[in-house]
């Protein structure tokens, strides 16, 4: 006859096994971090290069060489040399501010403004199939678990997994918002079509 420890021994065994076998089984199912970067690198390699990079060896043998210093007066003011020529002062309302200075939008600035948004809108939705993944994984945990501690560990996980998966999600309406928003404000501004892809 068995006795009765044997017989609780036997039952942790097979309970063990059997939670085992479960984890194992789940975490085959859900993508690893490994997996996810592997799909990424793999993306990477099939986008097209980047445009040519320039550099200072690009640049015109004028625009290469270093600027001279601009004259000074005997506190160590820069004096502007058409200024005291004329003996007049700069007016500051007719300088041009930098922050005024309108920025030049060309084909690469177009581009480079709406590749972000959908990179970054692309990142999202990634993250929002592993949040998903990671929500069916903890649900599915939570209805197999008979210990409370573990299931109310379980059902915070899942409880912040879902609060995440709003987040996520807020911000993918977001980033589909504002590339709508850039379609527009360049249909309006008559931009090639051709430089929005």
């Amino acid at each position: 006859m068995i006795s009765r420890s044997a017989l609780c021994l036997r039952a942790c065994v097979w309970t063990l096994a059997a939670l085992t076998a479960t984890a194992v089984a789940a975490g085959a199912q859900t993508p690893t971090l490994g997996d996810v970067a592997k799909k990424e690198a793999e993306r990477r390699k099939a986008q097209q290069p980047a445009a040519k990079v320039y550099t200072n060896k690009d640049l015109p043998a004028s625009a290469q060489k270093p600027a001279t210093p601009a004259p000074s007066d005997a506190q160590g003011t820069i004096v502007d040399p058409v200024a005291a020529a004329t003996e007049q002062k700069p007016d500051p309302a007719k300088e041009e501010k930098p922050e005024e200075k309108k920025e030049e939008k060309d084909e690469a600035w177009w581009k480079g403004r709406i590749t972000q948004a959908r990179e970054e809108l692309r990142r999202n939705e990634i993250f929002a199939d592993a949040l998903q993944t990671r929500i069916n994984s903890l649900s599915r945990d939570y209805v197999n678990r008979d210990n409370p501690a573990q299931r109310a560990k379980i059902g915070q996980d899942r409880a912040d997994a879902l609060n995440e998966m709003a987040r996520v999600k807020a911000d993918i309406d977001r980033g589909k918002k504002q590339i709508a928003e850039i379609e527009e404000e360049a249909r309006k501004l008559n931009v090639p079509p051709g430089w929005l892809r």
